[in-house]
Formats: C-alpha cells, structure tokens, sequence
C-alpha cells in the first residue's frame, strides 16, 4: 500500500516508509528488499487489495515449482523432475510459511533457491547466471539471501570433497561477488545505514538465535507454541531426507548432485542444534536469521531433489504414471488439509485486509522497533499528532511510553508558541511550509534520520535538536520561516548505484564475450 502511493507521487523506488509510527514514517524500504514489496504494489493495480495476498502466494508457489523443475532436468528423467517439483511445493515448511507465517518475502525467495542448486553444480558455465540468482535472492529476502551464499559455500564444498569439482570454487566466488555488486543498489545502504538506527532491535529476545532452536522454551506461549510446529517439521523433514539419501545413495544417479546436498542436509540438521550456537554467534550476518528452523526452506529442496534421484528413471507405462500423478494429487491433498488444520490462524478483526486498508488511510500504523532512527524511542511517538506545530522548547511536550494517557497527542498551552503555519506540500519524500511565528521550535510529524535534507529560509539546517521520540525538529527564529524539507541521496546511495552499475556493465561485456565464443 505504501509502495503504490508512492508510485502515485512519482517516487519509482521508494526508501521511506511514511505510514509508520502514526504517520512519523520509517526507512524500512531501505533495509527490506525490494522484490516482493514492488510485487505485491504491481499486483493491487490488477485486482482489489484483499486478493492480493492469495494471488502473491499462487505467484511464489508456481514460480518454486517452476525453477525446481527447470533444475531437477538436468540430473532426473522430466517426470521425475514434476513428480519432485510437485513435493517441493507441498512441503510442510513452505506451507507453514504460506499458512501460518505469510512469510511473502521468504516464500517468494524460495523460488531462487532450486536455480541456485543448478547453476552452481551444473556442469556446463553459469558463472552469470549464477550472479543473476545470488542478485535475486539479494533483493527478495534478506535471511534467504544469507541462507543462500552459505548454502552454496556448502554445496561447493561438498563437490569438492566428494567430487574434486575444483572448478565449482571460482564459479562460485565469481558469481557470488558479481550478484553482490549488481544487488549493491539496495545491499550498500541496508548495511551501511543500519549504524543509524536501532537494528540489534531485530535480534531482541524472543528473536535470538538461542531461543529458538528445536523444542526449546522461552515461556512466552506464542513463541514456544510456533516453535513446537516448527520443530515437528524439522523432525519429519530430516528423516525424510535421511531416507531418500540412503535410497538415491544406492540408486548411483547423478552423484554430482547428491554429494553436495547430502553434505548440505548433514550441515542443516546441525546448525538447528544447540551445540551449533557458537556458529550461529560468529559467521558473519548468520544471527539475523533469528529463527535456526528457517533452514527447512533449503531442507525442502534437498529432500525434493533426494526423492527425484530415487525415483525409476525409465520410461513409464502408462498406468505406472497415472499412479504417479494420483500420488502427489493425495499427497497434495494431504498436506493442504494439515496446512488447514495445524497451520493456518484466523486473522484478527484488526489485521484484515480491509482493517489494514482503512488504518494505512488514516493515522498509520505502529513502528517497526529495528528500523527505529538512532538514538530514539519509537514507542514515545503519540498518535494523533500534528502535521506541523511549533513548540517555545524542543522537547516540551514530550511524550513518556510508560504512560498509558500518553499515548495520544494533547496540546498543551504551556509549550505551544503562537503561530500561523501554511502547508504548502506534504509528499512522502517531500515537505513544504511557511511559519509565521516567534522565536521557537518547528517539530514536524517526521521521524529525524540522516537522509533529510533540511533547510530554512534556503539555509541548509543540518545541526537539529534531538528529541527522545526522534521527532524532526527545526528551530526558527521570529519572524517568518519557509521550510523544505527532502529526502535525499546519501553518500552510500550512490556508492550503491555506482557498485550496481559498474557490476551490470562487467555482466553484460562478460555476456557478450561468451556469446562470441560460442559462435566462433
């Protein structure tokens, strides 16, 4: 929703989140990726907002079972690789995901997952297409794109030991740094910009690695009771793919493939262990998975791949493949009625679809604690605040988040000045007014954050007064004060577009040598 109202205002790629924190805003689009936010804006311009979700998830799970099957081919007769596609689809955790997490960037992400399998263990050249996934991944969803490079640092590893792929080394350092580079528009300032605010917030408790690794307990019943369905998961999915390893083992098919996913099955079914803590504390990004159970995603596709293996290569008669298809239209059945029983929660009146429309229209939502501008409280922020109001100290009317009455905006005689303020603009990414006022304090309903570019009467404003609620602060002198306020490009922006644009550039004259190659 944010997305489609900023396209409305000409802003093609969005960085500030201004519904958040009643309408204070929040640069959540800089930190989350921004595939499947552009999706779901790109979808509401062909339907009604309340079938967007079910249409966003059709979407993720036709492209899973796509890739996986376009993967699959290259070690598995093509029903195999259908009958494989079809349980990588139906797999308790990616229905876990759609049902009971509506986790659409993580379920989106495990669409690039399959083609990072193929193009990283095939043995034909795909350093490129190698980049365009690990890209991908990189601007789908932040934990699936750290899961990803592990996961091929795995595999490649695995190769090499069972295999002596020596080869797999450079494709996958080459085509990792040059994903990264063409991702570098978005990755540049996630990482950058997360000193400005309060990100350790994503990994408070609750959230932290340790709290949740398989049949733990935290105390805190909701937590304790996903974790309890997730670690079932973990149970039957790691047996499965313990079988379907000892099976495809013996079966002798398409050991490039097998070595480097049963090496990866043995490193997942670890890493949800706690003995495993001190990697989950020192590899780099690692902890921000928060959840050690989000490995199932790639625990799918192996299990999926596993069982493909397995499966008779030769041709079917026709009976033995209208058997096949009725299985997986049972098994499909199966999982949909477990997915409907165990995993699927009915919304809140207040979190419908039609309820998080009618609240984006009007005061907005709460903030996001990570995304919070340092140093802040967004929980002080009140509702109900003013646009603009002009205060004789910066922070007179403060709020204090312990207090239940503060919660809403009172105006206080007492530290309001006299003023006549003329809103001429008020975009998302750009403010006009004029003030006539004495001397005092101009706080806008804007979270502060670096990115503001701020000026007075045409004077850059760049030394501004902090208030605990972060709320944007301009002092004014008496008199008559015109205000502009922007959101611009800071220095890591740039550098991000730079890195993207260098890294394109390199994949296309890299495209086009090999393309000569192949014809001469």
């Amino acid at each position: 929703m944010e997305v489609l109202r900023q396209w409305h205002q000409g802003v093609v790629y969005p960085h500030w989140a201004a519904s958040a924190n009643y309408g204070a805003g929040e640069p959540r689009f800089v930190f989350y990726p921004p595939l499947s936010w552009m999706l779901g804006a790109l979808l509401s311009l062909f339907m009604p907002w309340i079938r967007v979700p079910l249409v966003f998830t059709m979407v993720a799970l036709a492209a899973m079972g796509a890739s996986f099957f376009r993967m699959a081919r290259e070690w598995m007769p093509e029903d195999n690789a259908a009958l494989a596609a079809c349980l990588y689809v139906v797999s308790p955790y990616v229905l876990f995901v759609a049902y009971e997490r509506a986790a659409f960037g993580e379920l989106l992400a495990a669409a690039w997952m399959p083609l990072l399998v193929l193009f990283a263990l095939r043995e034909k050249r795909a350093i490129l297409e190698l980049a365009v996934v690990v890209a991908g991944l990189g601007l789908t969803n932040a934990p699936a794109a750290v899961m990803g490079c592990y996961a091929l640092a795995v595999m490649v590893a695995g190769a090499v030991v069972t295999e002596r792929r020596w080869n797999l080394i450079g494709r996958a350092a080459g085509g990792t740094a040059l994903g990264l580079g063409v991702a570098g528009f978005y990755l540049v300032p996630a990482l950058y910009e997360q000193r400005w605010v309060e990100i350790q917030r994503a990994v408070a408790q609750g959230m932290r690695v340790e709290d949740s690794f398989l049949f733990g307990h935290t105390g805190e019943a909701f937590h304790d009771q996903v974790l309890m369905t997730a670690s079932w998961i973990a149970v039957v999915l790691l047996a499965a793919t313990a079988i379907a390893a000892a099976f495809s083992y013996r079966a002798r098919r398409a050991r490039s493939l097998w070595g480097p996913l049963a090496v990866l099955g043995a490193v997942i079914a670890c890493l949800l262990l706690p003995f495993s803590d001190v990697v989950w504390r020192h590899a780099p990004e690692l902890a921000f998975l928060q959840f050690p159970w989000r490995w199932l995603l790639v625990l799918s596709l192996a299990l999926a791949a596993l069982t493909g293996l397995e499966l008779r290569g030769e041709m079917l008669t026709r009976r033995a493949a209208l058997a096949r298809v009725a299985a997986v239209v049972v098994v499909a059945g199966c999982m949909s009625g477990v997915a409907w029983e165990y995993f699927w929660q009915p919304c809140d009146e207040e979190d419908n679809v039609r309820a998080q429309l009618t609240t984006f229209q009007g005061e907005g939502f709460a903030g996001t604690d990570e995304y919070t501008a340092a140093p802040a409280d967004n929980g002080d922020i009140q509702q109900g605040l003013p646009r603009i109001r002009v205060l004789q100290s910066a922070g007179g009317d403060e709020a204090d988040s312990s207090v239940a009455q503060n919660a809403e905006w009172q105006a206080s005689t007492a530290d309001l000045q006299p003023s006549e303020i003329q809103i001429r603009r008020w975009d998302v990414e750009r403010i006009s007014a004029t003030i006539h006022s004495g001397a005092g304090f101009a706080v806008l309903r804007v979270m502060d954050y670096p990115a503001w570019r701020v000026s007075v009467n045409g004077a850059p404003v760049n030394a501004r007064p902090r208030r605990d609620d972060g709320l944007m602060t301009i002092p004014l002198t008496d008199g008559t004060s015109k205000i502009e306020v922007r959101y611009g490009a800071t220095r890591d922006v740039w550098l991000g577009r730079f890195l993207s644009l260098i890294a394109v550039v390199l994949w296309i004259g890299l495209a086009a040598f090999r393309r000569r190659q192949q014809v001469s």
